[in-house]
């Protein structure tokens, strides 16, 4: 296969037979008769693809990959990550993965670390810097600045032999084949190589550190691990005047507002010391409609009610209340909240955890 203008070879599943030249030369302004995406230039794309980054995974120096999580492990101040255009996209998220998984880390922006930003830098930092040519003009006008603070530097590029890997600490080479691009010019494999290298370190740190699930969890909060594992029966549950409260003795049609007005589906039987004697339920109502028909009026709370419901306590966990609620023989919405001397305190629903998040 002969040479494109720009002296490097196509993919080599991408067919070009289907791409408007014409306009391209345009600069994608051309209008062009027919613009279509087959399935099997799709598909040619996307082995492409697979093929570039086996590459990269078949010649990466693990030697140097080790030595890099090491040395991050052992940081004793904050990983900085920096570069420029594309690379500084995947800068910032893998600090952000970091972040996430507990580390002291964060991106520095070249252009506002010259006006300023340096000064977040210190001899107990590490700098980490994305190239992927290795020639940044930017990131070659940070290095001077940075190793004047102290910090230690690691360039991460693909291009062997290039500058900004000649005056770091240390430089992990990211073996690159070429760009998907037909140009070999757009960076969509070696920003995706960078991303994957960044993010398999940082998983390779979260197990060094033995990072638990609750640990995890905790730095995401709004998400449904982090719900699951971190809020409380006590956290969602309804209480005080939310709560559908009859004694034993009241009369069923006198509890109707009750057992209507709370949004719960349910009355709640106390005693006098406000324990727990059981439930009574919309569908209880309906049954002891059907077969007592008038009687329902003289009947009280007391004789129809659930005097063995299920209920749960305020410190167990909330996604334990759902598992609970689902539980055979069949499943419930509610279950009243008791502390272990059998006294109400609240309520869960599982409408309420669903609106939780959980």
């Amino acid at each position: 296969m002969r040479k494109s203008a720009m002296g490097s070879l196509p993919p080599p599943h991408l067919d070009f037979a289907s791409v408007d030249h014409e306009s391209l030369k345009n600069g994608g302004s051309g209008h062009a008769q027919h613009q279509e995406i087959s399935r099997d230039n799709l598909l040619n794309l996307f082995t492409s693809q697979q093929d570039l980054l086996n590459h990269f995974f078949k010649h990466l120096d693990l030697s140097q990959t080790l030595d890099f999580a090491r040395i991050l492990l052992s940081s004793a101040g904050t990983v900085f990550f920096t570069g420029v255009g594309k690379s500084a996209f995947v800068a910032n998220k893998v600090s952000q993965t970091l972040v996430s998984l507990s580390f002291r880390s964060s991106f520095l922006s070249p252009l506002d670390a010259l006006h300023g930003d340096i000064g977040a830098l210190s001899s107990r930092d590490i700098l980490v810097l994305f190239s992927k040519s290795g020639a940044t003009e930017e990131l070659l006008r940070l290095v001077p600045c940075a190793r004047a603070k102290g910090a230690y530097l690691v360039s991460l590029t693909s291009v062997p032999g290039n500058p900004l890997a000649g005056v770091c600490d240390m430089n992990v080479h990211l073996p690159l084949q070429r760009e998907l691009c037909p140009f070999n010019l757009a960076p969509v494999t070696s920003t995706a190589i960078q991303m994957v290298f960044g993010d398999t370190i940082a998983v390779a740190l979260m197990a060094a550190r033995n990072l638990s699930k609750e640990e995890y969890a905790a730095n995401h909060p709004a998400g449904r691990i982090g719900k699951s594992l971190i809020f409380k029966v006590k956290d969602v549950m309804k209480k005080k005047d939310e709560l559908p409260i009859c004694k034993e003795g009241d009369l069923i049609m006198d509890q109707l507002v009750e057992l209507t007005s709370k949004g719960c589906g349910c009355l709640l039987v106390v005693d006098e010391h406000h324990r727990l004697i059981g439930t009574f339920t919309d569908g209880d109502l309906r049954r002891t409609l059907k077969a007592s028909g008038e009687a329902i009026f003289k009947l009280s709370v007391g004789e129809m009610c659930n005097r063995k419901p299920r209920t749960i306590g305020p410190e167990t966990m909330a996604v334990e209340a759902m598992k609970k609620m689902e539980s055979p023989p069949s499943p419930v919405q509610f279950l009243p909240v008791v502390d272990e001397d059998n006294t109400l305190i609240g309520i869960v629903t599982l409408h309420g955890l669903v609106s939780a998040g959980l």
